[in-house]
């Protein structure tokens, strides 16, 4: 049985999407809602990001790796300070260069099932 988190559901009540893909953060956001999240921000940059930390502090985040011009290694590093709970998402695989610091972060795959998506969020909610 997975544990109630402190909104009362198995499901963090607010995740922040940090992608820059319009296309693939919609597609994000409609399946994390669908799975029962009642709250999802999405954001397209490093420094929208870190807003939007700074604003409200999210209960669990997805990072895609590369950004347009930049990575989101600077988003990481401020949820790993804050100890938010957060998923590297990447199409690039295995070519996707992760620092040594977040080498044991979770990294899904563009494009991820469903049931992927789902599992990461549960056990990286949990933590």
């Amino acid at each position: 049985m997975t544990p109630a988190l402190s909104n009362g559901s198995s499901w963090p009540a607010d995740v922040l999407i940090v992608e820059d893909d319009p296309i693939i953060a919609i597609d994000f956001e409609d399946r994390l809602l669908g799975f029962g999240v009642p709250g999802v921000r999405t954001v397209g940059s490093v420094t929208q990001a870190l807003g939007a930390i700074a604003n409200r502090a999210p209960d669990f985040a997805l990072l895609d790796v590369e950004l347009i011009r930049e990575t989101s290694f600077a988003v990481a590093a401020r949820l790993a300070a804050l100890k938010i709970p957060f998923v590297f998402v990447t199409g690039y695989g295995a070519e996707a260069r992760i620092p040594p610091e977040f080498s044991g972060q979770p990294c899904l795959q563009k494009p991820c099932s469903s049931d992927a998506l789902e599992a990461a969020l549960k056990v990286r909610a949990l933590d």
